[in-house]
């Protein structure tokens, strides 16, 4: 005999906040049984990456990004319906990202959602993109998401380097952030000195594999200043200088060893900023999310301080790391079912929304 549901959603999940347009479909259902526990059915993930658009120009460009986003938002969704065999009626909702991110990306993503929502006479459900990263350490088939707060949460990624306290759904700390660059601009900067495309986290973290670690002393800017803030922006230029030097010596794997003493600095800041955090707020759970948290080395540096804190680690699956569809359409699922003061925030977007804000 079936268990019998509470409740059943279909969501639509769309993402456009930068370089990626993402769609997904996924079905949601609480079961009387267990009204704490969510089982989740992926019935869909797709992606339309710009990367090779964007590679020869070093970096995103807003108004391609823009049109890009306009060309594949409809054929993707049409997919994702088609993948999960869903009538576009049948949708119990849709989520759209708002914010932060590109203003003409957000638009694109939001105008196409609204038109969507508005013909089939569906909620449109707007979301913060790095709640969406934050609560993505959480996707499962099934899950009891309220139990995992409160949480510290490391959020790193192309455009964002945040250290954060979640409290519950739809409540956050800003603890510290990056008072310059982030660290995927850092990883992006060097690689395009070194000669190489964009995006540059996976070509540091390929590089560095054959490198040696200790190599170049950089330096490791705030580490001592008490305070959770981080620097790279002196980081980035003390490794550009180092690029300069080597490119006239005769060393053989010089661009390995400047990638993996990169690679290693920056983990070392992270670990610094998190030890710290963890005995700031005590907290006894650490989530990394974003782009660059699919970085190994970064991951197996955050893992052993973990352990050696007896503090549990989650992190989201490699695929997940990046930007999705998915991850909107999960917060949406969360917000709707757990947040206690949740309503249908003002539609309109927000490139620069706080996550410890309605702003």
């Amino acid at each position: 005999m079936a268990t019998p549901m509470i409740r059943e959603d279909l969501i639509l999940g769309i993402e456009t906040s930068c370089d990626d347009t993402g769609v997904s479909i996924i079905k949601t259902s609480i079961s009387r049984d267990n009204p704490e526990e969510i089982n989740l059915d992926i019935l869909s993930n797709k992606l339309a990456s710009q990367t090779e658009l964007h590679d020869k120009y070093g970096g995103v460009v807003p108004e391609l990004a823009s049109r890009e986003h306009l060309r594949s938002l409809l054929p993707l969704t049409k997919q994702a319906l088609f993948e999960s065999d869903v009538d576009p009626s049948c949708l119990s909702k849709i989520a759209v990202t708002t914010g932060p991110g590109l203003k003409g990306s957000l638009l694109t993503g939001l105008n196409f959602a609204a038109g969507l929502a508005a013909a089939l006479k569906k909620p449109l459900i707007p979301i913060n993109h790095l709640e969406g990263h934050v609560l993505s350490a959480f996707i499962e088939s099934k899950s009891q998401p309220r139990r995992n707060f409160p949480f510290l949460t490391l959020l790193i990624s192309g455009g964002h380097t945040q250290i954060i306290l979640a409290k519950q759904i739809g409540k956050y700390e800003l603890l510290g952030e990056t008072v310059d660059d982030s660290i995927g601009e850092t990883f992006d900067k060097v690689s395009q000195e070194l000669g190489y495309g964009y995006p540059g986290g996976p070509i540091i973290e390929d590089l560095a594999q054959k490198g040696d670690p200790t190599k170049y002393p950089f330096p490791k800017p705030l580490l001592k200043k008490q305070g959770l803030n981080l620097s790279f922006s002196g980081l980035k230029t003390a490794v550009i200088r180092e690029i300069i030097k080597c490119k006239t010596s005769k060393e053989r794997y010089w661009k390995n060893n400047i990638a993996a003493s990169l690679q290693s600095t920056v983990s070392a800041l992270l670990a610094s900023k998190i030890r710290e955090a963890i005995n700031l707020t005590g907290a006894d759970s650490l989530v990394v999310s974003g782009g660059v948290a699919a970085n190994h080395y970064i991951r197996e540096t955050l893992l052993s301080l973990c352990q050696s804190m007896q503090v549990n680690l989650r992190l989201p699956p490699k695929h997940l790391c990046a930007d999705n569809g998915l991850m909107i359409a999960w917060a949406a699922c969360l917000k709707s079912l757990l947040q206690e003061d949740y309503c249908i925030e003002e539609l309109k977007v927000k490139p620069r929304w706080n996550i410890a804000t309605r702003d």
